[in-house]
């Protein structure tokens, strides 16, 4: 039966009342599943991928444990524990457990790496009901006897997959090895790599499993196209596409550090205000950018994979994978950034000749073929939801010139039309 309503899901009114003060008029099919079982006790295998609603499938029902259960409170001994793979994803889960749990007498701390620890080891001594922490920092503060880990009842590990990526899952089984094995547990993957696959044999009791399959999510509910072009030409395209007012929110994708620092420059180079978010900056930088990104101030935002889990900003208007990724998973996690809570989106792949194998892998783990589009906005007018007119006319001339010197056999060539205006060349417009 399909709940239309958190009524039914057994949680307590300040719960219920926070549900309603964020707008959740009903359940996402984990949260319906998952909320239930985990109000039982029962261990729990989630497949799932940011934006199917998993935090709060969580996070509602440790919650509620706790409220009923009404542990003491002792510094530096949570009584659950919630491990994210990186800063971001920590800070977003500590909100949203702030935001559910408005109402409730039960304290929260989020810990992580890459600042000072004085105010997280503060926290700690005031004691805390609910631990969200990355591995690397979690441990240092075990080391040095700031946290204890052996009151957590309640042990979660989200994005497991990715935590195996960043090479934490060393730290992740000696923190495991820290907690009680009278515990309920649950493990959130997207993917289930043989490693996370031992790691949940080893860890969960007879756990029930939930798969929210990611790769209906993308190929449902997000307009998907692609653009060859020469490896070279990509910045040239790049800006003009994005010279298209339907951009409103782009978040763009790279495959280094180093290659989104230097989109970002040349972004700026050509006038459009943009920032990055990736490893080597600075925690409060990347706090900065985010919250710049999400209040409007900066247009664009050019990252790496580092951005495409967990990290839940409204209202992007595109995904562009200036570079494909080269495990054709990230894909569907950066395309999963754009069409979330109903909204629309779409994705735009800019495809050079060494990418195609790339390419390929995507669409067999998505099931079908990418869209090749002939429009320097990338998106058809007949599928794009965010802009209803993409003629050829408004097609910019040097864009069509970028077309005509894509590699051989790519579908990028634009016929001329002979009533086009000429498009002026803009000033610092590099060619």
């Amino acid at each position: 039966m399909t709940l239309t309503s958190f009524d039914g899901l057994g949680l307590a009114e300040p719960l219920l009342l926070a549900l309603n003060a964020e707008s959740y008029l009903k359940p996402t099919p984990i949260q319906a599943q998952a909320i239930p079982l985990l109000n039982e006790g029962r261990d729990l295998l989630g497949i799932a991928q940011t934006g199917t609603g998993k935090t709060a499938a969580f996070a509602l029902p440790i919650l509620q444990r706790l409220l009923d259960a009404d542990l003491p409170r002792v510094p530096g001994a949570p009584h659950a524990l919630i491990l994210a793979p990186t800063r971001e994803l920590a800070r977003q889960i500590g909100e949203r457990f702030s935001a559910y749990g408005r109402k409730l007498p039960l304290r929260t701390a989020v810990i992580f790496g890459g600042v000072n620890q004085h105010h997280q080891v503060k926290a700690l001594k005031l004691g805390v009901d609910i631990l969200i922490a990355t591995p690397g920092r979690l441990l240092d503060l075990c080391s040095q006897r700031h946290v204890r880990l052996d009151k957590v009842a309640i042990l979660v590990l989200d994005e497991a997959d990715r935590m195996l990526d960043m090479g934490f899952i060393h730290e992740v089984r000696k923190i495991v090895s820290f907690i009680r094995e009278e515990r309920q547990t649950l493990l959130f993957s997207a993917t289930m790599p043989p490693a996370i696959a031992r790691l949940a044999h080893d860890i969960l009791k007879d756990p029930v499993r939930i798969d929210i399959s990611p790769t209906t999510v993308a190929v449902d509910c997000i307009v998907q196209s692609v653009m060859f072009v020469d490896a070279k030409e990509k910045r040239a395209l790049l800006i003009e596409v994005l010279r298209d007012p339907a951009m409103k929110r782009v978040l763009v994708f790279t495959r280094t550090k180093r290659g989104a620092d230097r989109v970002c420059r040349q972004l700026a180079q050509a006038g459009i205000v943009a920032d990055t978010l990736h490893g080597n900056k600075a925690q409060n930088a990347r706090v900065r950018a985010l919250q710049a990104f999400r209040d409007g101030n900066v247009r664009v935002l050019v990252a790496t994979d580092i951005a495409a889990r967990g990290i839940d900003v409204p209202n992007i208007s595109h995904v562009i994978n200036y570079e494909l990724p080269n495990e054709p998973e990230s894909y569907v996690h950066r395309i999963g950034r754009t069409a979330r809570a109903g909204a629309p989106g779409a994705a735009l792949s800019l495809c050079d000749q060494n990418e195609r194998p790339y390419l390929r892998e995507i669409e067999s783990l998505i099931r079908r073929q990418i869209a090749v589009t002939k429009s320097a906005f990338g998106l058809p007018a007949a599928a794009n939801p965010l802009r209803k007119t993409a003629l050829a006319s408004e097609t910019p001339s040097r864009d069509r010139r970028l077309l005509r010197r894509t590699f051989p056999g790519s579908p990028g060539r634009v016929p001329k039309s002979p009533n086009r205006e000429r498009t002026p060349r803009q000033s610092g417009d590099p060619r």
